[in-house]
């Protein structure tokens, strides 16, 4: 998995509109790039959700939130209307953009062990350097966690939130 300080890899996909999206359209701009597992499951759902409950406050700081997961462009569509989702999930049904992170690994559910993706979140500057990278992800409030994480770390704070 990338790390802190890390030059993020350029990335492109397809969103569940059918859009196509590349970091190299944000180059500027700050990025919060979340992977998860499955569209429309629980502990997924939360997180989404509480991404676009906070998306005003996270966009009010110039953040911009792109989601990745192995699902289809469809599966997104149906996840992304469900939750009333404003904004883009990449479909990586080929796996580059998630493996290119490092985030595809062996997991564990119900003691079976399996490959699959680790719920990672990165925070990328203006410049496409990785500042943060959380891979506990609090789904429930990650809003909140990445927010403190910014306002906890004054360099971090500085480098994402001060214009």
């Amino acid at each position: 998995m990338l790390k802190e300080g890390d030059k993020a890899p350029v990335f492109s996909g397809i969103d569940q509109y059918g859009k196509k999206i590349s970091s190299a359209d944000y180059i500027g701009r700050k990025i919060i790039l979340f992977f998860y597992p499955k569209d429309s499951t629980p502990t997924c759902s939360v997180e989404a959700r509480n991404l676009q409950n906070n998306l005003s406050i996270l966009r009010d700081k110039g953040l911009v939130i792109i989601g990745v997961s192995a699902d289809n462009i469809k599966s997104h569509k149906i996840f992304s209307n469900k939750l009333h989702l404003s904004f883009s999930i990449i479909a990586d049904a080929g796996k580059k953009i998630i493996k290119d992170f490092g985030v595809w690994g062996s997991r564990t559910l119900f003691g079976i062990n399996y490959e699959g993706i680790l719920r990672s979140t990165f925070l990328i500057d203006e410049r496409g350097t990785i500042q943060k990278v959380f891979t506990k992800v609090k789904v429930h409030d990650h809003a909140r966690q990445i927010l403190e994480a910014l306002e906890n770390n004054i360099q971090l704070y500085n480098r994402f939130l001060v214009l």
